[in-house]
């Protein structure tokens, strides 16, 4: 590994207004990293950039050296999944996969032949005909999942994709987000508000705070030593590592 390897952020500075949000160090791949901060302190305002919806200000973002900050998003490195899923409700479930491979559907038998796979690897065997209208919580959880895994992307973005689900079904997509990441050797970046999200899924965690994005450290140092602003946000005193 290089020090090239990875995510960089060149001196990136983000603002809207008068909003100001300010990276500059090297992630590396690999993992599933958190991203952790108060509501309002710019978590999905770095997901915008890095997917490329929002223009920095100043400052690069790169992928493994190569400069990404002004290609479009459909070309850069990057999926996203977000907080509603995103799924198409007048398309069945495989259609709504079928996206990640052609956006005009036009899938050969081998792309069903994907499809297919990876719905019975999330549980969904035999649900490809199903309208997302026709799914549970968790099942167009998973759905969404699928195709985030399909468009074949080395890093994606998990805008807390599960946050709307109960908190035993959110701790199962989590566990099962991170272990089907591992294995299709993706680096993903996921935003919580909720410690023990990151503490649950990620090794290592970035904290948003005061106009700052901080390198990523270890989760479990983290929240053992917090810094204050981190520990006046979750309104805990002393060793939080296993709260």
């Amino acid at each position: 590994m290089t020090a090239s390897d990875g995510l960089q952020f060149d001196r990136l500075d983000l603002g809207q207004g008068d909003f100001s949000l300010t990276a500059d160090f090297t992630m590396s791949p690999g993992g599933l990293v958190a991203l952790i901060g108060p509501s309002g302190a710019g978590k999905s305002t770095l997901l915008s950039a890095i997917a490329g919806f929002l223009e920095p200000r100043r400052g690069l973002i790169r992928w493994h050296g190569q400069d990404i900050t002004r290609l479009a998003p459909a070309q850069r490195p990057v999926s996203i999944l977000f907080q509603d899923n995103n799924l198409f409700p007048h398309l069945p479930v495989w259609k709504n996969l079928g996206l990640a491979l052609d956006p005009r559907l036009k899938l050969s038998e081998a792309d069903r032949s994907r499809i297919d796979e990876i719905l019975d690897r999330l549980g969904l065997a035999g649900m490809g005909d199903r309208q997302p209208g026709a799914l549970s919580g968790g099942q167009a959880s998973r759905a969404a999942l699928g195709r985030v895994l399909l468009a074949d992307r080395p890093l994606v973005l998990l805008d807390e994709p599960f946050s709307a689900l109960g908190p035993g079904l959110r701790q199962d997509m989590l566990h099962l987000a991170a272990r089907m990441m591992e294995e299709a050797g993706r680096t993903a970046i996921l935003v919580t508000h909720d410690p023990d999200d990151a503490r649950l899924v990620a090794q290592r965690t970035m904290l948003v705070m005061d106009g700052i994005v901080h390198p990523p450290i270890g989760t479990d140092a983290l929240f053992a030593d917090p810094p204050d602003g981190l520990r006046q946000y979750l309104g805990h005193s002393g060793d939080m590592s296993r709260r």
